[in-house]
């Protein structure tokens, strides 16, 4: 099962215990993929256009607890009606009043997640979407999303309003509103595991680079002191560029700080630091000559 899927599975588990917020979530799956009209011979139906089956069976699980509709004995005329008075026209977006308190935002959020939510596989990237039907559906959603301080954008896709996120801690925020908590473990897991294997990688890419380019400046160093040697002579040069010449030579695998300490008397880094650039514009004005 897809990581989408195992989140759909645990919300579809998830009944708050008070009317009011099964209500709010219950309008969320009608108003995103609900349908109700009547058949041919008359009678009225209820449905919902969704492919996960858990969240299909929560949906009507909601109808028989909230307005005690059972979809397979038949639906009054008056269970009818009074479901179309609470949720309104599904053209429309959710009733605000629906979901003023904060317990029915998120129980909002989750059927709308069951509805027409997704999330992708977070072992190869964070992107969680609601592809809505129209745009004003779309910004009641977003709107209730950053309610709960988590940013969500709109993008339009051919004919449909996208409301997406693409962080990875604005995801575990929402599937924590959503009281998803199993997910949102497995999420953080994968998401620390990620992390510590890009830090790794950077701190190992960081030292390979610090190594090449000590690697390349003792070459060039090198180089430019047999260049002096061999064009000029050691016994031209200064004592202590002489000595420190020689050293380098002598230890052409030694970081700085070592080859201070082969010198007499020790220096520094910077002082060995300075030194070899002085080398260094020794042999360019030889080269130069």
């Amino acid at each position: 099962m897809s990581f989408s899927g195992e989140v759909k599975e645990e919300l579809a588990r998830h009944i708050s215990p008070a009317r009011h917020c099964q209500i709010a979530e219950l309008a969320a799956m009608m108003n995103y993929c609900g349908q109700y009209g009547r058949d041919s011979e008359g009678n009225y139906t209820i449905g919902f256009q969704m492919e996960n089956e858990a969240a299909r069976r929560k949906g009507f699980t909601l109808l028989k607890k909230t307005y005690n509709i059972d979809t397979g004995a038949g639906i009054s005329k008056e269970q009818m009606q009074e479901l179309l008075s609470k949720l309104g026209n599904l053209e429309e977006p959710v009733s605000h009043l629906l979901i003023k308190n904060s317990c029915c935002q998120r129980a909002f959020l989750r059927g709308a997640f069951l509805s027409i939510g997704s999330i992708s596989d977070p072992r190869k990237g964070y992107h969680m979407e609601f592809v809505c039907t129209t745009q004003e559906k779309a910004k009641r959603l977003q709107s209730v999303i950053q309610g709960f301080d988590i940013d969500a954008k709109i993008v339009l896709r051919k004919k449909y309003y996208v409301v997406y996120l693409k962080e990875g801690s604005g995801i575990v925020d929402l599937l924590n509103v959503c009281e998803a908590h199993v997910s949102l473990m497995k999420l953080e897991n994968l998401r620390i595991l990620k992390e510590m294997r890009n830090s790794i990688n950077r701190r190992v890419n960081c030292e390979a680079a610090n190594i090449t380019k000590t690697v390349n400046a003792a070459a060039r160093q090198i180089e430019d002191i047999e260049y002096i040697r061999d064009h000029y002579g050691f016994q031209n040069l200064p004592d202590n560029l002489r000595q420190m010449a020689e050293v380098r030579l002598e230890n052409p695998d030694a970081p700085l700080k070592e080859l201070g300490e082969y010198l007499e008397p020790p220096v520094g880094k910077s002082g060995v630091n300075h030194r070899l650039r002085k080398l260094s514009e020794i042999a360019e004005r030889i080269r130069i000559k």
